[in-house]
C-alpha cells in the first residue's frame, strides 16, 4: 500500500469524480435558472396590473371599526 502510483490513481480519480459532479451540478444550476426566468417572464406578460381594492377595502373597514370602537368610549358606553 505504499506504491505511489496507487495514491496517485486514487487522487486524480477523486479529482476527477468531483470535478464532474460540480460540471453537472452547476449545468443544473443554470437550467433551473433558466426555467424560473421562463415562468417569470411568463406571469409578467399574463399579469394585468389591477388595482388594490380589497386591500383597500379592509383597510377602511379596520379604520371604521376603529372608529366606533372609539366613539364608544369617548360617549363612555361599554364596547
Amino acid at each position: 500500500m505504499s506504491d505511489p502510483a496507487f495514491y496517485l490513481t486514487i487522487a486524480t480519480a477523486t479529482l476527477l469524480t468531483t470535478t464532474i459532479l460540480c460540471v453537472a451540478g452547476l449545468t443544473a444550476f443554470r437550467a433551473w435558472i433558466g426555467l424560473k426566468r421562463a415562468e417569470l417572464s411568463l406571469h409578467a406578460e399574463r399579469d394585468v396590473p389591477t388595482p388594490h381594492f380589497t386591500g383597500s377595502r379592509i383597510e377602511i373597514a379596520d379604520l371604521k371599526e376603529r372608529l366606533r370602537k372609539l366613539e364608544a368610549i369617548a360617549a363612555g358606553v361599554d364596547y
